[in-house]
Parts: C-alpha cells; sequence; structure tokens
C-alpha cells in the first residue's frame, strides 16, 4: 500500500512561501552586507611608500600618510572572457618597484600571475608577464620571483623567474616526485628566504632560497620522513622551526644556526603548556609571538623576547574571541604584528602586538564592535561515548535557561586536521539576531586541540567524529537548548561525511540538513585512483583498494553506502558540476538512493502511522518531499563562489530552514 502523505496544493502553498521567504532574505541580506560592509579585512595592505587596496579584480593603491588618500589602479583586469573572478593574492617585490598578483575564476581552480611594473604615473601598467596555472609565488628580489605551478589540484613544480634586461628566464628548480605531496612557495617575514614546503598529510620536507644569493639551488633543511612535520622562520641568522616532537607529538619551536639546518642542530626553544595548542606564529626581530587555543578553547597570546625563551608572557584576548587572520606586516614597523579577531557573530577588531609598547596588545574600535554584537558566548564540553571530552561553542542572545523553543543551527566540519571556520558571517549574525542559537562543534578529526586530535578522527578512528558530533547535539538537548523539531546541521565538503553519517544513524536527532558541496561517496571516490585528491587523502581515508581493513572502515561510515529505509531529516544540498573536489557522480547517487530509501519507508506505513508521523513531527513529511523536490531542481547547476558570498544561495538556504522548521521571520514557531 501507498500512502500518498501531502497533496499537490500543499505542495504549492510551500513552494509559494519559500519563494517569498527567499526574495526576503535577499533584500534582508543586502542590508546585512552593507550594515558590514566597512569591518576591517585583509583587502588593504601597506607597501614601503603606499598602501594598497585589492577589490575583486582591481589592485589600487595611494601614498601612505595622507589624511585623504587618492587611490589609483595599478592593476586591472586580466581575466580574458571571464570577468567573473577576483584578485587571490598579492606581493610586492622587496623595494616596492614591481607587484604580482594572482588573477582567479570563480569557475576554476587554476590561476594566472600577472607581473605589473609600478611605475609613478597613475595609468595601469601593461603585464610586464602573464604565467598561466600558478598557485603559490614569492619575490626573491625585484628581479627574482619563484613559483608553483598547478594540474589538476595538484602543485609539483616549481620554477625561477629572473627579470634581465633582455627578457625573462624561466627555470625548473624544483619537482616533486610523489603524488601525496603539495609544493607550496613562503617567504619568512624578515624577506631573507624563501621556502619550498613539500607537504603531504603526514610529513613535510623544506628547502630554502638565500634571497641574497637568489640563482643558487634550494639547500633541504632536513629530509622527509615519516610521522615528521615542520615549517620554518628566520631571524638573525638563525632559523626557528616549529615541528611537531613536542609532547603528544604537538607542535614546538626549535632553533638552529642557518649554517647548520640540519635536524641534529635544532635545540629545543618553546613549547606550550599541557592542554594549549600552537595555533599560529609570528616572528618579529627581537621576539616570537604565538596564538594559542588554551585547555577550554579560548585564544591567548604568548609571547617571549628571542634573547630569553624562558620570559613567556601571557596576553588574554576577549572571551568572544574565536578566529584569528594574521594580516601582511608593515614594512615599516618591522618590530608588530597585526591580526583580526572574529566570531561567526561578532563583527572583525584589528589587533596589533607590540612588545616595545607600554600597552603591548591593542585593539582598534573594541567599544563600538562590544555595542555592537552583544550576546553570549558559551563554552560547553561534550562527553563521547569513550569518555573524551568535546568542546563545544555556543551563541546566543537569550539567557541559556530560556533557549528550549529557540531554532538550533549546528555547524561541524572535523577532517584534515583543519579548525571549524567561526570567522564572522554577516548571514550567522542574522540568525542571532531572529533568535536562533549557533551551535559549532568541535569534534575529532578537526585541528582545535591539536594534531592528536586530528588522528584521533581519521583513518580507523574516522567515526569518532560522528560519535563526537552525536554527543554534542544530546549535550546541548539535555542543557535545555533546543530540540529536535527546532534543529538544522550545517557542512560542507569533507564535513558532511559527519553530517550524512548522523543523518543515517540518528535522523531523530534532526529536522533540516544544509550541504554544500558534499563528500558523501567516500569509498566509490577512494577507490578511483584517477580523480585528482584520491592519491593524496589516503592518509585521511585510507586505501580501500590495498587495505581490505580500510575498506570495511570506510564502508561502515560512508553516507552513500549506509542509506537505509526510515524518515530522514529535510535535506536542501548544493551540489557544483564543475567541482573537482568533490565529483558530482557521487552527491547525485546519493540523492537517489535517499529519494528510494525514504519512498519505500513511506511505501511501507499503514495510513495510522503516517498519521501518527505527521502529528508528531508537525508534518514534516510534506518538508522532506518538498526539500527533495526543490535539491532535484539543482542538479546540475554551477552557482559561483561570488553568487553565493552575496547571498542568493545563502537566502535560498535560510528560506530551505525556515520553511523546513516551520518559522515565522521572528525564529519562532
Amino acid at each position: 500500500m501507498t500512502a500518498r502523505v501531502y497533496s499537490g496544493e500543499a505542495v504549492k502553498a510551500d513552494l509559494r512561501k519559500l519563494k517569498r521567504l527567499q526574495r526576503h532574505f535577499e533584500r534582508k541580506l543586502r542590508s546585512v552586507y552593507e550594515q558590514f560592509a566597512d569591518v576591517p579585512d585583509s583587502t588593504v595592505f601597506q607597501g614601503l611608500h603606499h598602501v594598497y587596496i585589492v577589490e575583486e579584480q582591481v589592485v589600487y593603491r595611494a601614498a601612505r600618510g595622507e589624511d585623504e588618500p587618492h587611490a589609483v589602479p595599478v592593476l586591472g583586469t586580466h581575466l580574458g572572457r571571464d570577468v567573473d573572478g577576483f584578485v587571490q593574492r598579492v606581493r610586492l617585490s622587496p623595494s616596492e618597484s614591481m607587484l604580482a598578483a594572482t588573477l582567479k575564476s570563480s569557475h576554476s581552480e587554476v590561476a594566472r600571475c600577472v607581473l605589473v611594473r609600478l611605475e609613478p604615473d597613475t595609468v595601469p601598467q601593461e603585464p610586464v608577464l602573464i604565467l598561466e596555472n600558478v598557485f603559490s609565488f614569492e619575490w626573491a628580489t625585484d628581479d627574482v620571483v619563484y613559483y608553483t605551478t598547478q594540474e589538476g589540484l595538484q602543485c609539483r613544480h616549481v620554477y625561477r623567474l629572473h627579470l634581465t634586461a633582455t627578457g625573462a628566464k624561466s627555470t625548473l628548480v624544483y619537482e616533486e616526485k610523489d603524488p601525496e605531496f603539495f609544493v607550496e612557495i613562503i617567504r619568512s617575514r624578515d624577506q631573507r628566504l624563501i621556502t619550498v614546503n613539500c607537504s603531504s598529510k603526514s610529513s613535510s620536507e623544506v628547502w630554502m632560497i638565500d634571497s641574497k644569493s637568489p640563482l643558487l639551488p634550494p639547500k633541504l633543511i632536513h629530509p622527509r620522513q615519516p610521522g615528521l612535520l615542520y615549517h620554518v622562520e628566520h631571524s638573525d641568522n638563525h632559523l626557528y622551526v616549529l615541528t611537531n616532537t613536542g609532547p603528544g607529538l604537538e607542535y614546538e619551536l626549535l632553533r638552529t644556526p642557518l649554517s647548520s639546518p640540519a635536524m641534529s642542530y635544532w635545540e629545543p626553544v618553546f613549547s606550550p603548556g599541557a592542554g594549549a595548542v600552537i595555533k599560529e606564529m609570528e616572528m618579529l626581530p627581537d621576539h616570537c609571538v604565538f596564538t594559542l587555543r588554551g585547555p577550554q578553547g579560548r585564544l591567548q597570546v604568548q609571547t617571549f623576547p628571542l634573547k630569553s625563551p624562558n620570559d613567556v608572557t601571557i596576553h588574554h584576548l576577549p572571551s568572544w574571541a574565536c578566529a584569528v587572520e594574521t594580516e601582511r606586516s608593515d614594512p615599516l614597523k618591522r618590530n608588530a604584528c597585526h591580526f583580526l579577531l572574529s566570531s561567526p557573530v561578532h563583527p572583525p577588531v584589528r589587533c596589533c602586538f607590540s612588545p616595545t609598547d607600554e600597552r603591548p596588545l591593542s585593539y582598534e574600535g573594541l567599544l563600538q564592535h562590544a555595542a555592537l554584537s552583544a550576546c553570549h558566548t558559551t563554552r560547553l564540553q561534550a562527553i563521547s561515548q569513550d569518555g573524551t571530552a568535546v568542546p563545544l561553542t555556543l551563541f546566543h542572545t537569550k539567557p541559556l535557561a530560556d533557549l528550549s523553543d529557540v531554532p538550533l543551527l549546528l555547524h561541524v566540519y572535523g577532517a584534515y586536521g583543519v579548525d571549524l571556520n567561526m570567522a564572522f558571517s554577516p548571514e550567522k549574525r542574522l540568525l542571532l539576531e531572529d533568535n536562533w542559537a549557533l551551535a559549532y562543534c568541535h569534534v575529532r578529526g578537526g585541528g582545535e586541540c591539536g594534531l592528536g586530535w586530528h588522528r584521533a578522527g581519521c583513518l580507523q578512528q574516522k567515526k569518532n567524529g560522528v560519535e563526537d558530533l552525536t554527543a554534542c547535539i544530546q549535550t546541548l538537548f539535555q542543557s535545555g537548548v533546543s530540540q529536535p523539531a527546532l534543529t538544522a546541521l550545517t557542512a560542507r565538503s569533507a564535513g558532511a561525511v559527519l553530517a550524512g553519517a548522523l543523518s543515517n544513524w540518528h535522523p531523530h536527532l534532526l529536522r533540516a540538513v544544509l550541504l554544500q558541496a558534499p563528500f558523501l561517496d567516500v569509498l566509490d571516490t577512494m577507490k578511483d585512483s584517477s580523480l585528482p585528491l584520491t592519491v593524496e587523502e589516503r592518509g585521511e581515508w585510507g586505501d580501500p583498494l590495498a587495505y581490505t581493513s580500510d575498506w570495511d572502515n570506510i564502508a561502515s561510515y560512508c553516507p552513500c553506502h549506509n542509506i537505509t529505509p526510515q524518515f530522514y531529516p529535510s535535506m536542501l544540498i548544493t551540489a557544483y558540476s564543475e567541482d573537482n573536489r568533490v565529483p558530482l557522480a557521487g552527491v547525485l547517487k546519493y540523492v537517489e538512493k535517499l529519494k528510494k530509501a525514504i519512498q519505500t519507508h513511506i511505501s511501507n506505513l499503514s495510513v495510522k502511522e503516517v498519521r501518527n508521523y505527521d502529528l508528531t513531527t508537525a508534518s514534516s513529511v510534506t518538508h522532506r518531499q518538498l526539500s527533495i523536490k526543490y535539491l532535484v531542481n539543482l542538479r546540475g547547476c554551477h552557482c559561483s563562489h561570488l553568487a553565493l558570498a552575496f547571498g542568493c544561495s545563502i537566502a535560498r538556504q535560510l528560506a530551505f530552514l525556515y520553511t523546513t522548521l516551520g518559522l515565522s521571520l521572528c525564529g519562532s514557531r
């Protein structure tokens, strides 16, 4: 017996409501983006003589020190026919006589690097040279630049470009043979060294080029070895090596003379305290500056003079601070570093650390920011199935005791040792002001609690992340925060593995799921070595073709291979037809299997069971069918990053959430 659980008129009414909501949120999002258009960001940076401003496809400059600077373009549009793109990265040569920038199309992974000469006149200069398929690049001198080329999603080649009076010569200086390694070019903060960083999921190797002799071949610091990760900085003829040789195989800082770079000469300098993990490091001429995440998830700054590393000073950051973005240093203020502090609902505040000032840590606009962003930031811990304490960050406007009837939006990632993105998001601020609670689940597999936290949530331990997410949701409910009928979960890319697994195992905990470019077919993807990321990512997921244990493990949690006939949360999935990272075929396969499972489950229910289900879940069957129809309409469409960033797709997501959870525009039922 097939039960028809919704009428055509009901679906049309829901679609009309959804479209009205989408138009409402498009208007609302434009207003919110305008409200926060002037918050600090990293699109403005200082040169020796000028200030530079990056806007989409144009780089402007203005003279330093002017009260009302007159900005003129120095780099125009060089994307060709594809005008839907942006400036990705900008680098100035040491004397500021040259500028190089990568320009990237929103529809492609590859970028072109444009080199221009910075002349005194105000007319944008024609490019000196355009390099195709460039990922990273740095100037060694005013006429020597090193760069990597990108093929597919892999970087394996490093070139040296030498600009001379007779022309430009490009020379291959490094080629990576191992497909698991990715190569990137980085310049030391004091501009002395160019480093070639070769990294896999579990080890790394660094080569260095001295800018005093930029045409010599790169010199190896220490050869790669399994399990060893390291990165280098330079100061006063010493290498400072950040490496995972500390307690628990976490990061610590070591030092060695520039003339003796091998590991046998590395000497310990600094190790964070128990429970703290290093997130960022800045090397000033006389000080080292660390941003750390403490045992309770709070961010702090620890500094020490290079000549006396034991004299560590701890500087506490505001309690709401969840994300740190380091800004490019000012070449005229070498003994200071700038970074932006934010949270998903707190607009960025510029923070400056200068060890020579009476108050080393200072903020711009903190008072206005506090008045604007008054809300509660609550840090909780959820106890997972194996007893592990999992950090959980909650943002809310009402007191914790009054959150039982508010809608809840959960966020999760838990992969690659990467922290969950907690930078400012205007649309999250919009939800907070509409009485939502926002929860961020820092599950194992991510990087919030260090390298060990990642190891505990990858390969054979991947299911720990699903258990952690389950514990976070249950802890929130037990703490009086929201309820399943008002709860939605959002995830993107690899975070969808945990979201999809949770939907298979515990669908009753959620009402709605938003998945963006989701990785859902882990098993078949990792079986296909022809895909661009499969070999590189075996360190995260395993190799099911080589090891039966990896096959069985992936098959046990893979969202696409564990769908079962039952009622699932409503889902809105955004897939991209030109996505080289997440194969579209896996997304479409997941959608088809999910539709069939839900239809099979409905067909096996009695009329009474369907009615009971409708009664207990407020007609969520209608919304489930609506969300599937809505999803099918998105097949094969390509939403550019620009459109997503400015609210088109976000408005659709918000409309879906409000429709599915049965909310009015004040965040209530």
